[in-house]
Formats: structure tokens, C-alpha cells, sequence
């Protein structure tokens, strides 16, 4: 294939890879590559094999002897691209659009005229394909959007999506190109599948001049990987695949698979794989560069069925094999893609669907029986929640057959609105769990789907252990002793780790000198809030590993919280003294984006004065995207309705490498920090927390503790920094045995007084949290650099869901006598840490520790 291309694999080894595929004993790299190269009798055996796999994977689905496709049309959105992939034809220039007659993209006139004829045709699936983000190569790209209102590309593949949908019933199935985290969170809500081949993860291919994707920024393997990764965290069904012949070795594609392989066991995602032959096309670089030979797709079918297994769906484009059908069957593959009775390929033009009864004959003659499905395979749409979201959900289901999840034979494709699920905030579930959480506890430590709903385990398991591996530390702790003493703000990295690593007379020391630093720094007061949590809902489907909060809406501690109940809680904590309420919520699909809005104005109608503290950076991204608003003008709209300030939570660890293992989809650390600093430029002020004690080590915390200050630098937002230890004992992370069990008394000590010490100048006030510690455990932060306890909460679900043992309650009283067990005075603050007003303190004090309407208290 390449001068790459080590020797031909010897007779002997040829013999030992197929008997181990015929023996359905899993392949490895170097065997997947060797029955790359099979040909002649050993590429029938091995597609023997292959097809016997498959089949049992059929049977198992309930489809046994059903070969499926997509009635389709392409929409090709735009076909301008920042890339410059040496194969592409789709790809153009501008001038080249204009002097045809074209725009930079297709109108919405021209999108939906093909839509409406193909719906017309009995047509299911739009494929919406488009170059990577244009507008960043070609000013004409932007100009175009910016005419007609659109921020970037995005925006309008969303657009034309929802009108899609609105105006034709058909489903949309998007391939923009390279996607962000936050572009699935937008593109989710409008299209019940998205796609983009992998090609191939030889990165030699991308960063070599000559190499076919070199020049191509979208094109670097680690990047497209990403992509998949994001799909999966996002539970969006995702089509990907290979691009077979452009000057990979038979190794790299063997490695491409595996790698394709551990994202689909890892996120249960990948809905099917293409397997694509390359074919050279006049006027590129790459016109003279020979076809990949059949016999190199066959056996890569066969090779991809053996190393993806049998629930696998294999797709091999029918156009693109000169009717060789029977061959490709033979080899395992169970789907022939999207076919289009009205448009053509426009990636291969040259090359034309075949018609669908021509296909059918063929599959018949092949033992099988051809069926349409769906852009979403039959899968998805058994699965459902999350992987479908509710706003698509009604209309995959007009399409769809109940019984099998495949296409309807007699559905009409007619359009339906797009539009948020019907009554959002009706009370549901168990809405006094903020209470019962207490006395009765949860219903069982585990949700039903604790072996799907996270991922794969085994998966995690293995990509936990390397950074779980303690570092080991050769700075002298006592220089870096004396340079906290000194200056804290010139503590060198090693230094800083040094001290985080502290134990015995040195953390003593350390402890000791963060004490006096928040001594000189903010004195000797304690201050506290008096505030109420509200958790309005929590049906959730982000797939947090360490939250045992999250609920489906049909589990037994499932509960959501009307408008009414949210009003009636606040105005409750009001009557005895609250100055802030907090409130937030699990990712619940049936919400619209617009209702945190209505929740933050049902609380100021309610209690004008009271603060509003609420919504999570989590909960931003998911209101911005489900409105198809940004960041910043969500965030404005929100301000607008009431909120006064947001918490920093949902940080956990801002380092991805701890992140992807703590969650399955929520949002990365860049995310967290944009909505973060969007939200200080705007006004709003917020907290910063970080969680710790599961599967990060000392590290990972110096490198949160420098990214919260370097923001807080250049923003100046955040009022205080909260420690929040792991709570193990119900977290599924802890319970697949991940995790550990939480963080020691020595790691407490040591995150506060090094907290104390590295946000020093920028952040003064440092909060211990009761809830997660204790009285004694919350003293003991006290005297170890802290100078705030937080708030009375009247309620806390989500620690105590995870199976913290401290209540959900502490009378001003009580929080006081924390206080004094430090041997420190202590006061009422409000939110921003100013004065309270001697009424509420006043109402707080006659009220303290008698609020029979909220809830009762128990004691430590």
C-alpha cells in the first residue's frame, strides 16, 4: 500500500489469525492487520466468519435476515470548507459558487424544496452535509451568515433543521464537520442522529506535507477522536467510520478500528460504521493515487465485523462498489446507508445511487431481505431517553414502527412542530424528598440502569489508573515551608505540590500558616448565610459517575418541583429570615430552555428581596442551547428575569484528564470557565468550588487552584472558594470500585490551608462545607485557613442523596457553636459577603431552629 507496509504477514500467521476469528477468540492489532492483507481462499474464510457473527448479532436484535437503508436526501448545505483534504471534490472556493449561480450556502428556499419533494417521495432522512466551519477561512462564509442573522454555521444547520422538521417530517441527520461539546448541546434538540467518519488515525497522513489531510485542521486524528468522544458523552447516536486507501498501512487502519471500537464500548454511541473505499477523482491532488482494490474493502468489512463484534452496524455505500453487492454482504456488513431516489451523492458524483428495487433483488439473492430504516438506527429509538430528546422525539415516532424500531412502511412524512413538552413544571414524583431524604432515606443505593447509563465500566476503569497514581515529590517541604510564610503568592509549582503532599509536623505547619494567613487577610469573624437550597428537579440524564442525585423521571426517587412549590419554598425561607435562596437542578429533558427564566421570576414575584443564586454553568449551557441562544445572551435574558448571581459548581476538577472519568457528559473545563467569565463580565458574580477525593490526585488540585486564580485576575467575580469533599457512599463511581472513598482528614487540611495559601491574594474567603465534615470536621477546617461555613441550606438533597451523614439543617445556633468550637466569633453575611440588614438578622434570630413548615431536623 505505502512504502510504510511492513513485509507480507508469513503463511503461518495468516493460518493462526483466521483460526482465532473462526474460533470467535478476540483479535489484537497485529492479528486484525495481518486478515487486512487476506485474499484468494483466506479472505473467504475469513468473510465466513465474519458473516457468522453478524447474523448472530441479527438474530439477537430480532432482525435476523434483514439488510437495512435510509430513503434519503443529501443536502449539501454549503460546500465551503477551512480544509483542504487532497481527495475532496465536494470542497470548493467562492468564485467558483458565484460563477455558477450559487450562494456560499443553499437558501432556506432551496433546502426546503428538495426536503419537500423527497418527503413527497416517501424520503425519511435528510443528510445535511457541509464543509468544516467556512466562515473561518473564507470572509464571503461570513459575510453570508451575518446578512442573514446567523452567528456561525451551527446556527443555521440548527435553523434549517427545525424547519426541516416543521415544514416536512423529514428527520434531519447532520454532518457538519468537526463539532465541540457545545455544538452537539445546541445541534441535539433539532436532529435524532449526526455523523463524521473518523477516515483514519495515522496522524503521519495529516502532519506530513504530501500527506492527503495535511493542511486540514480538522483532519488530526486526536481532534476527530474528540468529536466521537463528545457525541458519546452527549448520548447522540453517531454514525463514523473509515476512508480505506488514501496511504494508511494495514497496521493503521487496524489501529483506527481499535480505536473506533474502545469509543463505542466506552459510550455505548457509535450506531453504525462506514467502511469507505477510496476513489481517486479528476482535478485533485490525489487523481493520480490508485483505487483501494475491493478485496482491500471486503476485508476490512470482514475484520471491522470480527473487531466490532455483532451488535455492531456495518455500512458499506453501494454506489461506490460497481454492483459487487453480494461480496460485501458476504463480508458482514448489515446496511447499505442512505439511498436517494431524488438527489445525488454529491461527495462522489460520478458515482450513482442504485435503485432501491435493484438493491433488494441483489440482497435477496444474497439470503436477505432489504428494509428502510431510519437516519437513527432501531436501537435508539427503543432506547429512547437520553439518547433522543424530547423535541425530536414525536417525530421520530410518526416514522417509526413501535414493534421494531425500523422505518414504518405506510408512515406519511408530514411536518410537526417543533416545540418544548407540554407542561414542564407539573409537580411529579417524590417532592418532599428534601425532607424524607432524612428520616425515610432513598429508595436504593443504585438506579436500575447503574450498568448502561455510565458507560462501560471496564472502560473506565482502565482509563482511571494512570491518573490515580500518586506523584512522587523530591522538593524540600521545608523551603517550601518558609516560602508560604513568607510570600505565598511566589510558590513555585513544585513547592505548591510539595505542600499538598504535606503530612504529619509539616502539615501542622502548613495549617498553621494558612491560619494566620486568613487571619491577616479577612480576621477572625466566621461569617455564615442564611439561605434555603432548592433542587427543583431531579430527573437527570447527564450520566455523572459521582452523583447519586440524579434520577429518571420513572424512578421511585424521581421528583420535579412545580413553580408554585418553588415560589412557596422561597417565600417560606423568607418568613424566617433567609436572605438567598439556591436553586438547582438536574438536566431534565422535558425542561425548556427558558425555564430557569420562569423560575427565577416565580421567585421574585414571590419575594422581591430575596437574593437568587442559581444555575449551575451546566445548567447555562443547557438553557443557551436548548433556547439556540449564546452563553452571554442567555445569561443576559436570565439576569433580566432575577438572577442575581450563579454557583460555581459543576467544576469538580477542571482538568478533562479527571473530568471524562468523574462524567459521562457534562460540560468540559473550557465550557465551565467561558459561562464562568461570560457571567463576571456581565455582572454576575459567582462562587468557585472545587470537589476532590475520588479519582484525582494533589496535581490535579494545584492545577484547579491556578486556573481559578488566573480567572479570578482577570475578572474579579468570584465571591469565595468552597471545598467540596467526595461523598462516596452512594456515587457510582465509588460503586463500580473507580473511585475512592473519599478524601482523609490529612487531605482536608491540606486542600483548605493550600486553598488558603495558592488563591491568596485573589480570593479571600474560603468556605468549609458542614454538610460533607461535620461540627468537628467543619471546626477543624476553621483552623486550618478557612472563614466561612456557608449557609443554613433548610434543605440539602444532593449530599444526602450520596449518603452524607449530616442532615440538611444548621440553626444559626448551631452554626455559631462550629464557630466557637475554632474559638472564633461569628456573623451573618449575605450572598456577596456584604451586611445583612438588621430586619432579616432580626426575623432570623426569633425564627432560629423552629421551621416545622419546612421540614423536620434532625440532629447530628
Amino acid at each position: 500500500m505505502t512504502d510504510h507496509e511492513p513485509a507480507r504477514p508469513t503463511a503461518n500467521a495468516m493460518r493462526r489469525a483466521l483460526k482465532r476469528a473462526r474460533d470467535g477468540v478476540a483479535l489484537d492489532v497485529t492479528e486484525a492487520a495481518v486478515l487486512l492483507r487476506a485474499r484468494g481462499s483466506d479472505l473467504d474464510d475469513l468473510c465466513t466468519s465474519a458473516a457468522r457473527v453478524r447474523d448472530a448479532g441479527l438474530e439477537a436484535a430480532g432482525r435476523a435476515g434483514i439488510i437495512t437503508y435510509s430513503k434519503s436526501v443529501f443536502i449539501p448545505l454549503t460546500r465551503l470548507c477551512r480544509d483542504k483534504c487532497h481527495y475532496c471534490t465536494f470542497a470548493t472556493v467562492p468564485g467558483k459558487l458565484r460563477r455558477a449561480g450559487h450562494g456560499m450556502f443553499m437558501s432556506p428556499d432551496e433546502v426546503l424544496d428538495i426536503a419537500r419533494r423527497g418527503a413527497a417521495m416517501g424520503c425519511k432522512e435528510a443528510l445535511i452535509t457541509l464543509g468544516d466551519k467556512p466562515e473561518d477561512r473564507w470572509p464571503e462564509a461570513r459575510e453570508w451568515l451575518e446578512a442573514e442573522g446567523y452567528d456561525d454555521t451551527i446556527a443555521y444547520v440548527r435553523a434549517m433543521s427545525i424547519r426541516i422538521l416543521e415544514e416536512t417530517g423529514l428527520l434531519p441527520h447532520l454532518n457538519p464537520g468537526v463539532m465541540s461539546w457545545t455544538d452537539f448541546q445546541r445541534l441535539k434538540p433539532v436532529a435524532p442522529s449526526m455523523g463524521m467518519m473518523l477516515e483514519t488515525t495515522a496522524t503521519r497522513l495529516w502532519s506530513e506535507p504530501g500527506g492527503p489531510h495535511h493542511g486540514s485542521p480538522d483532519k488530526e486524528p486526536a481532534v476527530r477522536l474528540r468529536v466521537l468522544e463528545d457525541a458519546g458523552r452527549s448520548s447522540v447516536p453517531f454514525t463514523s467510520g473509515l476512508l480505506i486507501g488514501i496511504g494508511e498501512t494495514h497496521e493503521e487502519r487496524a489501529e483506527s478500528l481499535f480505536a473506533l471500537r474502545k469509543i463505542s464500548r466506552a459510550y455505548h454511541g457509535v450506531q453504525e460504521l462506514i467502511l469507505q473505499n477510496f476513489r481517486a477523482k479528476p482535478d485533485t491532488a490525489m487523481r493520480g493515487m490508485p483505487d483501494a482494490e475491493l478485496d482491500e474493502l471486503v476485508a476490512t468489512v470482514a475484520v471491522a465485523r470480527h473487531i466490532m463484534g455483532p451488535s455492531a452496524c456495518l455500512q458499506a455505500p453501494p454506489n461506490l462498489v460497481d454492483r459487487e453487492y453480494a461480496r460485501l454482504i458476504g463480508a458482514g456488513i448489515d446496511d447499505w446507508g442512505g439511498v436517494s431516489p431524488l438527489t445525488p451523492d454529491h461527495v462522489n458524483p460520478e458515482r450513482p445511487w442504485p435503485q432501491i428495487d435493484e438493491l433488494a433483488e441483489h440482497s435477496a439473492a444474497a439470503g436477505f431481505e432489504l428494509a428502510e430504516r431510519l437516519c437513527v438506527y432501531p436501537e435508539f429509538v427503543e432506547r429512547g431517553e437520553p439518547w433522543l430528546d424530547p423535541r425530536v422525539l414525536p417525530h421520530v415516532r410518526a416514522l417509526a414502527d413501535p414493534a421494531t424500531g425500523l422505518a414504518r412502511p405506510d408512515a406519511i412524512v408530514v411536518g410537526l412542530p417543533w416545540q418544548e413538552p407540554d407542561e414542564a413544571f407539573t409537580a411529579s414524583g417524590r417532592t418532599d424528598l428534601h425532607h424524607t431524604i432524612d428520616t425515610e432515606g432513598r429508595t436504593g443505593d443504585r438506579r436500575d440502569d447503574f450498568d448502561a447509563v455510565y458507560g462501560d465500566w471496564e472502560e473506565l476503569r482502565e482509563a482511571a489508573a494512570p491518573g490515580m497514581v500518586p506523584q512522587r515529590i523530591d522538593t524540600d517541604v521545608r523551603q517550601a515551608l518558609k516560602q508560604a510564610a513568607d510570600d505565598p503568592t511566589r510558590l513555585t509549582d513544585d513547592e505548591a505540590l510539595a505542600l499538598l503532599h504535606a503530612d504529619g509536623p509539616a502539615l501542622d505547619a502548613l495549617t498553621r500558616i494558612a491560619d494566620e494567613l486568613r487571619r491577616d487577610v479577612v480576621g477572625d469573624e466566621v461569617t455564615y448565610v442564611v439561605t434555603r437550597n432548592i433542587n427543583f428537579t431531579n430527573v437527570c440524564y447527564t450520566g455523572c459517575r459521582f452523583c447519586a442525585f440524579a434520577q429518571r423521571r420513572t424512578d421511585a426517587d424521581a421528583y420535579t418541583l412545580s413553580l408554585d412549590q418553588v415560589a412557596d419554598r422561597a417565600a417560606q425561607a423568607w418568613d424566617v429570615g433567609a436572605v438567598e435562596v439556591c436553586m438547582q437542578g438536574g438536566i431534565h429533558p422535558d425542561l425548556p430552555g427558558t425555564a430557569y427564566f420562569d423560575i427565577a421570576r416565580a421567585v421574585k414575584k414571590r419575594v422581591p428581596g430575596m437574593h437568587v443564586h442559581a444555575f449551575s454553568p451546566m445548567e447555562v449551557v443547557n438553557g443557551a442551547s436548548r433556547t439556540g441562544m449564546s452563553i452571554r445572551e442567555w445569561l443576559t435574558e436570565a439576569r433580566a428575569a432575577g438572577l442575581d448571581s450563579i454557583p460555581g459548581t459543576a467544576a469538580e476538577i477542571l482538568d478533562d484528564e479527571v473530568r471524562w472519568i468523574l462524567t459521562k457528559g457534562k460540560l468540559p473545563a473550557a465550557t465551565w470557565i467561558e459561562v464562568i467569565s461570560t457571567a463576571h463580565q456581565l455582572g454576575l458574580r459567582s462562587s468557585s468550588t472545587m470537589m476532590y477525593g475520588h479519582v484525582d490526585q494533589p496535581r490535579h488540585w494545584l492545577g484547579h487552584f491556578r486556573t481559578l486564580a488566573r480567572i479570578q485576575q482577570e475578572t474579579g467575580g468570584f465571591t469565595e472558594f468552597v471545598t467540596l469533599p467526595f461523598i462516596h457512599t452512594n456515587a457510582p463511581v465509588y460503586l463500580a470500585g473507580i473511585a475512592r472513598p473519599g478524601p482523609t482528614v490529612r487531605d482536608n487540611r491540606a486542600v483548605t490551608a493550600m486553598a488558603r495559601l495558592l488563591l491568596h491574594p485573589h480570593i479571600t474567603n474560603i468556605q468549609t462545607s458542614w454538610v460533607k465534615l461535620g461540627a468537628e470536621g467543619a471546626a477543624e477546617m476553621l483552623r486550618s485557613g478557612a472563614n466561612d461555613l456557608g449557609g443554613t441550606l433548610m434543605e440539602e438533597t444532593i449530599s444526602r442523596m450520596a449518603g452524607s451523614r449530616y442532615g440538611s439543617y444548621r440553626s444559626i445556633k448551631e452554626l455559631i457553636d462550629i464557630a466557637e468550637l475554632a474559638g472564633r466569633p461569628a456573623r451573618a453575611r449575605t450572598t456577596l459577603y456584604g451586611e445583612v440588614p438588621e430586619e432579616r438578622q432580626r426575623t432570623a434570630r426569633e425564627s432560629d431552629g423552629q421551621l416545622p413548615e419546612l421540614l423536620p431536623l434532625v440532629s447530628e
